[in-house]
Formats: structure tokens, C-alpha cells, sequence
């Protein structure tokens, strides 16, 4: 193996800890606001770490919120933005980690950020990869893929959910997964062009939340399905109307936040008298208390979706590293679809 470089480029964030007035992801665009390219140190692997040589990384919601202070966890300014990625593990440290040297694997970014020439990644989560995976699919394998299948399985066997912001890549796995668990998605969109499109991948039923017939198309719907699981992503003030609408025994799931409108508990007296809950749900969580053969068992279904192509990731920009600052915000405007960010 070649010397690795002391220095490489990135791109890191201008501020450090968390910020009161964060963007919903969808209206971010102005990213120098809060990232700049960088020359920084090439990052050093802690212990039963590696060092990957990263070759695409990918955008997510989650990213978005995180630059701007706005996520659960706090930036560290000058750092590498970026969570998600795939690359080929060129050092380790420890045995384990040193036994993947050579190996391409889909990771999260641990202490520095997937926005990088290189990144350092707890060996215990970072995933091998089948060699008939795309590289594209490789770099989008964690966050969305298992974020899907861990969520969909609190749906009960052969039950109906809802799922919000069901245009996004994560609502078209949720899609394709309903079909072949035999579970009835009721997808809910802004627009009417993806529609068509969720119904093919395995959607029961879209509607548009922003069409005049919303309210008697939501009524009727949960009454044919009695839908017992709402997996929202926007928390607003239509997921309140929603939850507030479905009968005993549901279940409110929030794991992500795409609106500046704020939620609200429209019936409290439903938590107490038909049994609802509200609770949220963070990736990270589940994968340190859930145990390891369940865990192995998803991975390997992800990964055979993508590989027969049941599951694909719909790249809509590709951004050079070099150009993320400058070009991000472009690729960003694009309606659906992943923003995946390659190496120069």
C-alpha cells in the first residue's frame, strides 16, 4: 500500500455546536453560508477504527439539517461535513479493522465527515459490500435502505401505514418494500407527478396533501385501510391533522422534520382514551439496540434488493468535491432523487 497523503480536500463546516433558526432541508440552497473547501489533515484511525478512501458520498435531509446546527448532534467547526458514503478501507487500527484493509464497504462517518478524500469509520458498523453492487447504491445503502426496512417493520404483518413525504428516495424503498412484505402503503405527496410512479414501485394509495379533495380523500381512504402506523418525515401541521384523523391503537412515528410549521397534539385526550403514542426514531438508535443476527439479517436484505434490483437509487446531480460549495446549490433545486458526491 502507497503512503497516504498528510493532507487532503473536503469540505467543512464554518460553525461549530447547534443554531435556534435551521432550514427545513427542503429550502436549503445557500450553502456557503455554512460549509467552505478545504485543505485539511487526512484523519488518522482510531482505535478499532479504519481509514477509508472515499469514493462517493451521498446528500440526505439529515446532512442538510446537521451543516446549519439543526440536527441531534453537534457540529464541530473546521470538521468534514457529510454522513454517508462507500469507499475502499486502506488502514485500520486494531485486528478486525486491519483484516478489512482492501475491502469496499458502505459506511457512516465517525468523527470526520463522508465530504472528504478520506474519512475515519468505526470498523464494527462500516458494511462489506457484495461485488454486484453499484457504487451508487453502495454510498446510499444505510441511511435510507435500513432506515425503510427498520420502519417498515413496525408495521404489523399484513397491515396498512402511512408514510409523509413520500416522493423521496426513502419513501420509493418504502414503496417496494410494502409490496413484497404485503403491507399497504398510503403515500403522501406535495405534487402530482410522482403519483403515478409510487403506485408502480408498490404504493397502494398517494394522495396529495395539497389537493382540494385532501380531507374526503384521507377519510376515505383510512376507513378502507385502517392504517395503525404513521412514518412521517415532515411534522407539520398536516401530519397533526393526520394523526389526529386515524383511529385506536396508532402509532406516530416521527423521524425527520421537512417543515417550519410546528405539529401539534390536536386530540390529546387521544393518547389517553384510544390508546395512541407518538415517539421518534433515530437510524443510530436501532442499530445499537438491536441485536446483531437481526441486524446481519436486514443488512443482507438491503443489499440483495439492490443487487436484483428490486431497490435503486435515483441519482438526480452528481457534484464533484471540488465544486460542492458552488454547485450544490443547483443540484439541490432537482426535484426527487439523491445528490451523490464524487471524488476529483
Amino acid at each position: 500500500m502507497s503512503e497516504l497523503p498528510a493532507k487532503m480536500n473536503a469540505v467543512i463546516l464554518r460553525q461549530g455546536g447547534y443554531a435556534p433558526d435551521a432550514l427545513p432541508a427542503s429550502q436549503v440552497r445557500d450553502v456557503a453560508r455554512w460549509l467552505e473547501q478545504a485543505t485539511v489533515a487526512t484523519p488518522a484511525p482510531g482505535v478499532d477504527q479504519v481509514l477509508i478512501k472515499v469514493k462517493a458520498a451521498m446528500v440526505n435531509p439529515s446532512d442538510l439539517a446537521f451543516i446549519q446546527g439543526g440536527y441531534g448532534q453537534p457540529r464541530v467547526e473546521g470538521a468534514p461535513a457529510g454522513f454517508e458514503g462507500v469507499g475502499t478501507v486502506v488502514a485500520g487500527n486494531g485486528a478486525y479493522a486491519q483484516s478489512l484493509i482492501g475491502t469496499r464497504v458502505a459506511f457512516v462517518a465517525a468523527g470526520s465527515g463522508a465530504w472528504a478524500q478520506y474519512v475515519a469509520a468505526d470498523a464494527a458498523v462500516v458494511i462489506p459490500l457484495r461485488p454486484d453492487l453499484r457504487d451508487e447504491d453502495g454510498a446510499a445503502l444505510i441511511v435510507n435502505p435500513l432506515t425503510a426496512a427498520a420502519m417498515v417493520d413496525l408495521v404489523p404483518e399484513s397491515g396498512a401505514f402511512i408514510a409523509s413525504g413520500a416522493a423521496s428516495q426513502l419513501g420509493k424503498l418504502m414503496a417496494g418494500l410494502a409490496r413484497e412484505t404485503g403491507k399497504r402503503m398510503i403515500g403522501l405527496v406535495r405534487r402530482n407527478d410522482p403519483i403515478a410512479a409510487l403506485k408502480d414501485l408498490g404504493a397502494s394509495h398517494v394522495l396529495n396533501e395539497t389537493s382540494a379533495s385532501f380531507a374526503d380523500d384521507l377519510k376515505a381512504v383510512l376507513k378502507a385501510e385502517r392504517p395503525t402506523v404513521f412514518l412521517d418525515c415532515v411534522a407539520g401541521s398536516v401530519s397533526s391533522k393526520v394523526f389526529a384523523a386515524m383511529g385506536k391503537d396508532s402509532h406516530w412515528v416521527i423521524y425527520g422534520k421537512m417543515t417550519p410549521e410546528a405539529p401539534e397534539l390536536l386530540e390529546p385526550g387521544q393518547l389517553i382514551f384510544m390508546r395512541k403514542r407518538v415517539e421518534g426514531f433515530w437510524l443510530v438508535s436501532w442499530m445499537q439496540n438491536t441485536d446483531l443476527a437481526a441486524k446481519m439479517k436486514a443488512i443482507q436484505a438491503v443489499q440483495a434488493r439492490f443487487a436484483d434490483g428490486r431497490w435503486h437509487t435515483d441519482i438526480s446531480a452528481r457534484v464533484a468535491l471540488s465544486d460542492v460549495v458552488a454547485g450544490l446549490p443547483a443540484a439541490l433545486a432537482q426535484p426527487d432523487g439523491k445528490i451523490m458526491i464524487t471524488m476529483d
